[in-house]
């Protein structure tokens, strides 16, 4: 079993998928509050008068919007000298928007990233575009040129979802139950191209609420050695999962983000160990990144 309760079948059948789009989760805005009510001049609307704004809202979206096209972590000096911010109140604006949610903050690194609070105000747009019909063709060229079972996947409250998935044509391959739902974020590599992006209490509750089930003897069971995983899916970029969820079938995943540089689901394509050989699984680390990202490009182009 993989992603979605996959399994390792041998016969001829033809590929086949399955969709379940029906996801729109509720967004949850919430506003900011400003830590001073310093503000400036803007320009006029024609009428003569002026516009006022509060300069630390400002200082605070600037911060945001560096987080967001950096599309990696980054350290506090980073920050300060792109937002042409004194490190201090640069502090201090990354404090309240990481108790916010809206900036998370890897503490072996002491750097900082897009918070998922910033997924949750994209959703109210963004979701009501059905996932499933953006992807469909990157899906099927995805599976056509790998060749192996690909899947595509969101997070729905504390769950696993598997929107749509694609078998292999290979007379051996992994099978997948597209309409299932999988506790088992930890074990899975659609799983944890999501959770690596969240910040760490809410990894916490996901945790919480799945748990840390052993699936097989490469199952990681410890938060410390989860978070440590969690680390090198942010540094590069995808996903493994090295039969931690079902033995004989390795899995590779990565993000899907819209743009704002939010995560909204996960691509991934799975295949028997037989085949896994480092020449193979390299090509097919690329093409589930190329996939992942095309999709990502049209969720900015159709956002814009």
């Amino acid at each position: 079993m993989v992603e979605s309760r996959a399994s390792l079948v041998e016969d001829s059948s033809h590929a086949s998928s399955n969709a379940n789009p029906n996801a729109n989760p509720n967004a949850n805005p919430n506003g900011f509050q400003s830590q001073d009510a310093a503000s400036k001049p803007a320009s006029g609307n024609g009428s003569g008068k002026s516009r006022r704004t509060v300069q630390s809202v400002s200082r605070a979206l600037d911060i945001l919007e560096v987080l967001a096209e950096s599309g990696s972590d980054m350290k506090l000096n980073e920050i300060s000298t792109l937002t042409n911010l004194n490190v201090s109140t640069c502090h201090h604006l990354l404090t309240t928007l990481a108790e916010r949610g809206y900036v998370s903050q890897n503490p072996r690194g002491r750097t900082y990233f897009v918070g998922n609070r910033i997924v949750e105000l994209s959703l109210s747009k963004s979701r009501h575009q059905n996932l499933v019909d953006l992807a469909l063709d990157d899906l099927k060229s995805l599976n056509r040129n790998t060749k192996e079972t690909v899947c595509l996947a969101e997070m729905r409250g504390y769950s696993l979802t598997t929107l749509l998935t694609m078998e292999s044509p290979h007379p051996v391959r992994v099978g997948t139950d597209a309409a299932g739902r999988s506790n088992a974020f930890h074990a899975t590599a659609i799983g944890k191209a999501i959770l690596a992006w969240l910040p760490e209490s809410e990894i916490s509750r996901v945790v919480e609420e799945n748990g840390l089930h052993r699936f097989t003897e490469h199952t990681i069971t410890d938060m410390e050695k989860l978070f440590d995983n969690l680390r090198h899916v942010r540094r590069n970029g995808y996903a493994i999962d090295r039969e931690e969820y079902q033995h004989g079938v390795m899995c590779i995943g990565t993000a899907i983000r819209n743009y704002t540089g939010a995560v909204l689901g996960s691509v991934g394509c799975c295949l028997p160990v037989m085949r896994a050989n480092p020449d193979y699984l390299e090509q097919v680390r690329f093409n589930v990144m190329r996939c992942a990202a095309t999709i990502s490009e049209k969720l900015g182009q159709s956002d814009n």
